[in-house]
């Protein structure tokens, strides 16, 4: 099965335009060019660019012609290509197997190719049938991808914001003014759903997933609740970032899963929407419990329930069963994080 792309990283000159912009020929867009990436970033694909020049002029020219905020990333300058994608790839926090790279000049792929061989490379005369190509097609696309690239330039602001802040890490994060809205799930969070619990690792209680059939059915269940939490602050929204689905059993309401994506980590918001979730199990007469199965990377999550209140009450082999009875009041560390319904 082919992977799909998440970055599509863009050489300019004679590439997204043709001629150059520094020996003042550089001209209009090409039309296929632009097609390519207004449909691609509706898909939820990332643009980047990876280019030979001097960043005033190149950026100067996206914007004279509407496209500078179309990309999350511009790294142009006189370095090896390859060198540009590392720093892009840092700087979006994804794996070189999900970007791709397209560039008039044959020397340039191969450098690329040769220095990262999972990153696709694709000649510029082949821009025109990207969007066809099997790689450039996600198997769903959520109204959140329409989005990704608002999420992303706003985590670069935040980060050049913190970067400029003189106090500490914690007063920068009380500065954020975060606020997490959780709902039930509905017919359009799905496709999102589904992909955190297939995407999430550290963050993750049981390391179990659901298709978007087994969603909707819990949704539709009397005895689930299919919570999905998003996060905005000062800089912009963050999407949706957090999945709970719970089960009825007797008295209790059970965590089946529980997560956070992992670009909110830093944010310490996970508490937040624990303590959301035993104020509705408490409101409704019921014991707040959850379940954990311990994998290789998600230690974080047991001891985010711990400091939450959660004991342990049941073993049984790798799992364990865990219940609150501490109040929602009580639950302290997301004092920084206002809830919102």
């Amino acid at each position: 099965m082919t992977a799909t792309v998440k970055c599509l990283v863009w050489d300019l000159d004679d590439t997204v335009w043709p001629g150059v912009v520094l020996e003042a020929d550089g001209g209009e867009p090409k039309p296929e060019a632009l097609r390519a990436i207004r449909v691609l970033d509706e898909r939820g694909i990332l643009h980047a660019v990876a280019s030979r020049g001097d960043t005033a002029a190149a950026t100067a020219h996206l914007r004279r012609h509407g496209l500078e905020d179309m990309f999350s990333a511009v790294e142009v300058g006189w370095g090896p290509k390859s060198e540009a994608i590392r720093r892009i790839a840092e700087s979006l926090n994804i794996g070189h197997e999900s970007m791709a790279f397209v560039d008039n000049d044959p020397v340039e792929l191969a450098e690329v190719a040769s220095a990262y061989p999972e990153v696709r490379c694709y000649p510029a005369d082949r821009i025109a049938e990207l969007p066809q190509l099997r790689e450039f097609m996600p198997a769903a696309i959520s109204p959140e991808a329409r989005h990704r690239r608002s999420y992303y330039r706003a985590e670069h602001a935040r980060r050049v914001g913190q970067a400029e802040f003189t106090g500490s890490d914690s007063a920068f994060l009380a500065s954020l003014g975060l606020v997490m809205t959780v709902r039930p799930a509905s017919e359009e969070d799905l496709v999102r759903a589904h992909e955190l619990t297939v995407r999430t690792h550290q963050l993750n209680t049981t390391g179990v997933t659901f298709d978007i059939d087994e969603l909707r059915a819990m949704c539709a269940s009397p005895r689930h609740e299919v919570l999905v939490a998003s996060l905005r602050d000062r800089f912009g929204g963050y999407g949706t970032i957090g999945l709970a689905v719970s089960e009825l059993r007797g008295g209790d309401s059970v965590l089946r899963l529980l997560l956070m994506s992992c670009r909110v980590m830093s944010r310490g918001v996970g508490t937040a929407l624990i303590r959301e979730v035993v104020r509705r199990a408490q409101e409704a007469g019921r014991r707040p419990a959850a379940e954990f199965v311990a994998t290789p990377v998600n230690r974080v999550m047991l001891v985010t329930l711990r400091f939450a209140g959660f004991e342990v009450v049941e073993s049984a082999g790798d799992r364990i069963l865990l219940a609150c009875a501490a109040a929602p009041e009580e639950i302290g560390g997301a004092g920084h994080v206002e809830v919102v319904r």
